[in-house]
């Protein structure tokens, strides 16, 4: 894959970012190299290779996913200016 010319200018235009003509000419040379570099990439043999979450090996931490507090709904509404059955309410600001 490569890009061109006219890629860069589209791209560019459906970004909504101001490109010169010579800065789309030398973006063209950049992001061949950049879309080079990861087809490189591709070619690297990763299989039987675990994804990574860091750099050094660490077990992630977890918590048990266990409600801890709840039945506040009337603390939270309590400074509140106007609420509705432990709703607030608001100014409506679309007809």
């Amino acid at each position: 894959m490569s890009v061109d010319l006219a890629t860069v200018k589209r791209v560019a235009r459906l970004a909504r970012i101001a490109v010169s003509e010579d800065e789309a000419k030398r973006m063209v040379g950049e992001l061949n190299g950049i879309i080079d570099f990861v087809e490189q990439l591709s070619e690297v043999d990763v299989t039987g290779i675990e994804p990574m979450t860091s750099v050094t090996p660490m077990e992630m931490r977890k918590r048990q996913d266990a409600v801890t507090d709840g039945d506040k709904a009337d603390d939270i509404v309590a400074n509140a200016p106007e609420t509705d059955r432990n709703f607030f309410l608001v100014p409506k600001v679309v007809e």
